[in-house]
């Protein structure tokens, strides 16, 4: 009788009712990765590009490669795509970022910065990590350009057909 009642007290909470032979689970709780400078690393990947993405409290400044963010990155959808992680947790202007990224394009490389972003935050302050990942950011886009096949002259792209 009394599994019974454990077993409806379960289905009514959804908390699986622990004994102390059972032993007693706490939730993990996530502890920030801070290195001695105040940072969090992250890398990011999209496409063929790869970002190492440091972040730090701050006014919210974008260093690429040795260059200022908006010069690296001048179309404002790739500025827009970047700054999108600090939007949806509401950091926005709050830390300054530092990333090198090889590989790739503009676009590919953009996206690798933001997954960087997303992942760094993560990091730095684990309570958002539900926030983000909702938001789809820390999930790596796997979509990569498609190999050429012999006989094609691209990936699917026949050649044209002459009957005669």
């Amino acid at each position: 009788m009394s599994q019974g009642m454990e077993a409806l007290q379960e289905l009514k909470t959804g908390v699986k009712a622990t004994t102390a032979a059972e032993g007693v689970t706490a939730a993990v709780k996530r502890e920030p990765k801070i290195d001695p400078q105040g940072r969090s690393y992250a890398t990011g990947k999209r496409k063929n590009a790869v970002a190492r993405v440091w972040i730090k409290p701050g006014k919210g400044t974008l260093t690429v490669n040795g260059r200022d963010g908006d010069s690296y990155f001048a179309r404002p959808v790739l500025r827009m795509m970047i700054h999108q992680p600090f939007q949806v947790a509401s950091r926005f202007g709050q830390y300054d970022i530092v990333c090198t990224v090889v590989g790739g394009g503009l676009s590919g490389q953009a996206g690798a910065v933001r997954h960087g972003i997303s992942r760094a935050l993560t990091y730095y302050e684990p309570e958002l990590r539900g926030v983000l990942k909702a938001g789809g950011f820390l999930t790596r886009d796997s979509r990569v350009v498609e190999r050429k096949k012999y006989g094609k002259a691209k990936a699917r792209r026949s050649f044209q057909f002459s009957k005669r």
